[in-house]
Protein backbone atom coordinates (compact mmCIF):
# COMPACT_ATOMS: atom_id res chain seq x y z
CA UNK A 1 0.00 0.00 0.00
CA UNK A 2 1.26 3.32 -0.75
CA UNK A 3 1.68 5.56 2.42
CA UNK A 4 1.18 8.81 3.39
CA UNK A 5 4.39 10.20 2.90
CA UNK A 6 4.66 8.76 -0.52
CA UNK A 7 2.43 10.40 -1.72
CA UNK A 8 3.29 13.66 -0.45
CA UNK A 9 6.69 12.80 -2.04
CA UNK A 10 4.85 11.93 -5.46
CA UNK A 11 1.85 14.69 -5.33
CA UNK A 12 1.72 14.57 -9.47
CA UNK A 13 0.29 11.23 -9.24
CA UNK A 14 -2.86 11.00 -11.37
CA UNK A 15 -3.29 7.51 -12.10
CA UNK A 16 -3.44 4.13 -11.01
CA UNK A 17 -1.47 2.57 -14.24
CA UNK A 18 1.11 5.91 -13.31
CA UNK A 19 2.22 3.80 -10.49
CA UNK A 20 2.62 0.22 -11.09
CA UNK A 21 4.67 -0.59 -7.50
CA UNK A 22 3.60 -3.65 -5.03
CA UNK A 23 1.99 -2.82 -2.23
CA UNK A 24 3.73 -2.36 0.18
CA UNK A 25 1.86 -4.94 3.32
CA UNK A 26 2.19 -8.67 2.55
CA UNK A 27 -0.51 -10.23 2.49
CA UNK A 28 -1.38 -12.27 6.17
CA UNK A 29 -3.01 -15.36 7.13
CA UNK A 30 -5.73 -14.01 8.74
CA UNK A 31 -6.74 -12.24 5.71
CA UNK A 32 -10.07 -13.46 3.66
CA UNK A 33 -8.93 -15.84 1.44
CA UNK A 34 -11.43 -16.43 -2.15
CA UNK A 35 -10.34 -12.24 -2.64
CA UNK A 36 -8.65 -10.79 -5.32
CA UNK A 37 -8.10 -7.81 -7.41
CA UNK A 38 -10.23 -9.09 -10.40
CA UNK A 39 -13.02 -10.22 -7.79
CA UNK A 40 -12.43 -6.60 -6.69
CA UNK A 41 -13.77 -4.66 -9.46
CA UNK A 42 -16.25 -7.05 -11.03
CA UNK A 43 -18.08 -6.81 -7.82
CA UNK A 44 -17.17 -2.72 -8.34
CA UNK A 45 -18.76 -2.60 -11.80
CA UNK A 46 -21.86 -4.70 -10.48
CA UNK A 47 -22.85 -2.20 -7.44
CA UNK A 48 -21.80 0.62 -9.60
CA UNK A 49 -24.63 -0.34 -12.11
CA UNK A 50 -27.44 -1.50 -9.68
CA UNK A 51 -26.77 1.64 -7.25
CA UNK A 52 -24.53 4.24 -8.68
CA UNK A 53 -21.17 6.14 -8.55
CA UNK A 54 -22.71 8.60 -5.91
CA UNK A 55 -24.02 5.65 -3.38
CA UNK A 56 -20.79 4.01 -3.94
CA UNK A 57 -18.11 3.12 -0.96
CA UNK A 58 -14.92 1.29 0.03
CA UNK A 59 -17.34 0.49 2.94
CA UNK A 60 -20.43 -0.53 1.04
CA UNK A 61 -18.21 -2.85 -1.16
CA UNK A 62 -16.69 -4.42 1.42
CA UNK A 63 -20.09 -5.90 2.90
CA UNK A 64 -21.40 -6.76 -0.42
CA UNK A 65 -17.90 -9.01 -0.60
CA UNK A 66 -18.34 -9.97 3.52
CA UNK A 67 -14.84 -8.93 3.99
CA UNK A 68 -14.25 -5.33 6.57
CA UNK A 69 -13.51 -2.33 4.32
CA UNK A 70 -9.81 -2.11 5.55
CA UNK A 71 -9.55 -5.69 3.93
CA UNK A 72 -9.49 -3.90 0.22
CA UNK A 73 -6.90 -2.05 0.81
CA UNK A 74 -4.66 -4.79 0.81
CA UNK A 75 -5.39 -4.81 -3.13
CA UNK A 76 -6.08 -0.93 -3.90
CA UNK A 77 -4.90 1.94 -2.42
CA UNK A 78 -7.84 3.95 -2.71
CA UNK A 79 -11.25 4.23 -3.67
CA UNK A 80 -10.49 6.53 -6.73
CA UNK A 81 -7.94 3.97 -8.25
CA UNK A 82 -10.44 1.14 -7.85
CA UNK A 83 -12.88 3.27 -9.69
CA UNK A 84 -10.14 3.69 -12.49
CA UNK A 85 -9.78 0.00 -12.06
CA UNK A 86 -13.78 -0.69 -12.77
CA UNK A 87 -13.63 1.96 -15.45
CA UNK A 88 -11.03 0.12 -17.82
CA UNK A 89 -12.12 -3.08 -17.01
CA UNK A 90 -15.75 -2.43 -18.94
CA UNK A 91 -13.15 -0.68 -21.79
CA UNK A 92 -12.90 -4.79 -22.51
CA UNK A 93 -16.46 -4.74 -23.58
CA UNK A 94 -16.17 -2.75 -26.52
CA UNK A 95 -16.09 -4.85 -29.55
CA UNK A 96 -13.01 -3.97 -32.01
CA UNK A 97 -14.73 -3.61 -35.50
CA UNK A 98 -13.67 -5.79 -38.52
CA UNK A 99 -10.95 -5.44 -39.98
CA UNK A 100 -11.54 -6.23 -43.41
CA UNK A 101 -14.81 -3.79 -43.42
CA UNK A 102 -15.05 -0.23 -45.20
CA UNK A 103 -13.75 2.46 -42.49
CA UNK A 104 -17.48 3.91 -42.74
CA UNK A 105 -19.14 0.41 -41.48
CA UNK A 106 -15.25 0.43 -38.91
CA UNK A 107 -16.29 3.81 -37.18
CA UNK A 108 -19.89 2.99 -37.17
CA UNK A 109 -19.43 0.01 -35.09
CA UNK A 110 -16.80 1.59 -32.98
CA UNK A 111 -19.16 4.62 -32.20
CA UNK A 112 -22.31 2.49 -31.61
CA UNK A 113 -20.51 0.18 -29.30
CA UNK A 114 -19.21 3.10 -27.20
CA UNK A 115 -22.80 4.28 -27.33
CA UNK A 116 -23.94 1.15 -25.82
CA UNK A 117 -21.04 1.30 -23.16
CA UNK A 118 -22.43 4.91 -21.81
CA UNK A 119 -26.18 3.57 -21.84
CA UNK A 120 -25.14 0.34 -20.16
CA UNK A 121 -22.39 1.97 -17.21
CA UNK A 122 -24.10 5.09 -16.63
CA UNK A 123 -20.75 5.96 -14.35
CA UNK A 124 -18.81 5.66 -17.10
CA UNK A 125 -19.25 9.08 -18.16
CA UNK A 126 -17.95 10.88 -15.36
CA UNK A 127 -15.29 8.64 -14.35
CA UNK A 128 -14.06 8.92 -18.29
CA UNK A 129 -14.15 12.57 -18.08
CA UNK A 130 -12.25 12.61 -14.98
CA UNK A 131 -9.40 10.30 -14.96
CA UNK A 132 -6.81 9.78 -18.23
CA UNK A 133 -8.00 6.90 -19.39
CA UNK A 134 -4.63 5.22 -20.05
CA UNK A 135 -5.18 1.66 -19.13
CA UNK A 136 -4.79 -1.28 -21.46
CA UNK A 137 -8.49 -2.04 -22.47
CA UNK A 138 -8.74 2.07 -22.90
CA UNK A 139 -6.00 2.27 -24.79
CA UNK A 140 -6.91 -0.86 -27.08
CA UNK A 141 -10.48 1.59 -28.03
CA UNK A 142 -7.98 4.33 -28.30
CA UNK A 143 -5.53 2.48 -30.89
CA UNK A 144 -8.99 0.74 -33.03
CA UNK A 145 -10.34 4.22 -33.13
CA UNK A 146 -6.99 6.06 -34.11
CA UNK A 147 -6.82 2.76 -36.93
CA UNK A 148 -10.21 3.80 -38.38
CA UNK A 149 -9.79 7.55 -39.03
CA UNK A 150 -6.44 6.89 -40.50
CA UNK A 151 -8.16 4.96 -43.01
CA UNK A 152 -10.08 7.81 -43.88
CA UNK A 153 -7.26 9.14 -45.51
CA UNK A 154 -7.43 12.43 -44.31
CA UNK A 155 -3.95 14.40 -43.62
CA UNK A 156 -2.03 13.05 -40.36
CA UNK A 157 -2.64 17.02 -38.46
CA UNK A 158 -6.61 16.75 -39.13
CA UNK A 159 -7.43 13.15 -37.50
CA UNK A 160 -7.19 14.67 -33.96
CA UNK A 161 -10.00 16.52 -35.28
CA UNK A 162 -12.32 14.17 -36.60
CA UNK A 163 -11.86 11.42 -33.71
CA UNK A 164 -13.21 14.53 -31.43
CA UNK A 165 -15.62 15.01 -33.66
CA UNK A 166 -17.08 11.90 -33.88
CA UNK A 167 -16.08 10.23 -30.55
CA UNK A 168 -16.92 13.52 -28.50
CA UNK A 169 -20.42 13.41 -30.24
CA UNK A 170 -21.12 9.98 -29.49
CA UNK A 171 -19.79 10.58 -25.76
CA UNK A 172 -22.41 13.57 -25.12
CA UNK A 173 -25.29 11.43 -27.38
CA UNK A 174 -24.87 8.16 -24.68
CA UNK A 175 -24.69 9.97 -21.59
CA UNK A 176 -27.56 12.19 -22.30
CA UNK A 177 -29.22 9.08 -23.47
CA UNK A 178 -28.00 6.78 -20.20
CA UNK A 179 -28.63 9.30 -17.52
CA UNK A 180 -32.56 9.38 -19.24
CA UNK A 181 -33.16 5.82 -18.81
CA UNK A 182 -31.93 5.82 -15.49
CA UNK A 183 -34.14 8.96 -14.47
CA UNK A 184 -37.04 7.01 -15.66
CA UNK A 185 -36.50 3.40 -14.31
CA UNK A 186 -36.11 5.75 -10.69
CA UNK A 187 -39.28 7.44 -11.32
CA UNK A 188 -41.01 4.35 -12.23
CA UNK A 189 -41.75 5.62 -15.61
CA UNK A 190 -41.23 3.96 -19.11
CA UNK A 191 -39.54 6.72 -21.36
CA UNK A 192 -42.47 7.28 -23.31
CA UNK A 193 -44.96 8.02 -19.80
CA UNK A 194 -42.29 10.28 -18.71
CA UNK A 195 -41.84 12.61 -21.70
CA UNK A 196 -45.61 12.67 -22.39
CA UNK A 197 -45.42 13.85 -18.52
CA UNK A 198 -42.32 16.37 -18.80
CA UNK A 199 -44.12 17.69 -22.33
CA UNK A 200 -47.27 17.96 -20.90
CA UNK A 201 -46.48 20.11 -18.06
CA UNK A 202 -43.87 22.68 -20.04
CA UNK A 203 -46.81 22.47 -22.53
CA UNK A 204 -49.23 24.53 -19.82
CA UNK A 205 -47.00 27.30 -20.07
CA UNK A 206 -48.23 29.77 -21.86
CA UNK A 207 -45.15 31.38 -23.02
CA UNK A 208 -43.43 28.08 -23.86
CA UNK A 209 -46.27 26.88 -26.26
CA UNK A 210 -44.29 27.92 -30.25
CA UNK A 211 -41.39 25.40 -28.87
CA UNK A 212 -43.57 22.68 -27.80
CA UNK A 213 -45.01 22.99 -30.70
CA UNK A 214 -41.96 23.17 -33.20
CA UNK A 215 -40.40 20.41 -30.63
CA UNK A 216 -43.63 18.38 -31.74
CA UNK A 217 -43.34 19.10 -35.50
CA UNK A 218 -39.68 17.67 -35.16
CA UNK A 219 -40.04 14.65 -33.38
CA UNK A 220 -43.49 13.99 -36.09
CA UNK A 221 -41.00 14.89 -39.22
CA UNK A 222 -38.51 12.13 -38.01
CA UNK A 223 -41.04 9.26 -37.53
CA UNK A 224 -40.73 6.23 -35.04
CA UNK A 225 -42.89 4.77 -32.62
CA UNK A 226 -40.68 5.04 -29.54
CA UNK A 227 -38.06 7.61 -28.17
CA UNK A 228 -35.28 5.07 -28.29
CA UNK A 229 -36.48 4.28 -32.24
CA UNK A 230 -35.97 8.17 -32.65
CA UNK A 231 -33.01 8.46 -30.87
CA UNK A 232 -31.42 5.50 -33.27
CA UNK A 233 -32.58 7.21 -36.23
CA UNK A 234 -31.06 10.90 -34.95
CA UNK A 235 -27.81 8.92 -34.12
CA UNK A 236 -27.51 7.20 -37.22
CA UNK A 237 -28.44 10.85 -39.30
CA UNK A 238 -25.52 12.12 -36.97
CA UNK A 239 -22.88 9.47 -37.62
CA UNK A 240 -23.94 10.08 -41.55
CA UNK A 241 -23.45 13.62 -41.39
CA UNK A 242 -19.89 12.99 -39.93
CA UNK A 243 -19.02 10.62 -42.82
CA UNK A 244 -19.96 12.84 -45.10
CA UNK A 245 -18.35 15.97 -43.60
CA UNK A 246 -14.72 13.51 -43.13
CA UNK A 247 -15.20 12.58 -47.12
CA UNK A 248 -15.78 16.03 -48.45
CA UNK A 249 -13.32 17.55 -45.43
CA UNK A 250 -10.36 14.88 -47.09
CA UNK A 251 -11.12 15.61 -50.55
CA UNK A 252 -10.85 19.57 -50.23
CA UNK A 253 -7.75 19.00 -48.78
CA UNK A 254 -6.37 16.87 -52.05
CA UNK A 255 -7.98 19.42 -53.91
CA UNK A 256 -6.11 22.12 -52.25
CA UNK A 257 -2.94 19.83 -52.34
CA UNK A 258 -2.96 19.38 -56.29
CA UNK A 259 -3.72 23.47 -56.61
CA UNK A 260 -0.42 23.67 -54.52
CA UNK A 261 1.93 21.47 -56.63
CA UNK A 262 -0.16 22.97 -59.56
CA UNK A 263 1.31 26.49 -58.14
CA UNK A 264 4.30 25.52 -57.69
CA UNK A 265 5.16 23.98 -61.44
CA UNK A 266 3.88 26.88 -62.96
CA UNK A 267 6.60 28.89 -60.71
CA UNK A 268 9.09 26.78 -61.51
CA UNK A 269 8.57 26.56 -65.53
CA UNK A 270 8.51 30.43 -65.25
CA UNK A 271 11.77 30.50 -63.45
CA UNK A 272 13.56 28.09 -66.32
Amino acid sequence: MVSAADRVKNPARTSVWLDQRAPSRSRKQDQPTGLDRERIIATSVRLLDAEGLGKFSMRRLAAELGVTAMSLYWYVDSKDDLLELALDSVYSEIRPPREDAHWHDRLRELAGEYRDLLVRHIWVSPLAGHFLNIGPHAMLVSYAIQDVIRATELPADRQAGAIAAVFQFVYGFGTIEGHFAQRCADAGMSQEEYYRQAAGAVGEQPQYGPMIERTQELMDARGGDTLEEMRDWDFTYALDLMVAGIEAMRDRDREQVRDREKDRDREQDRSR
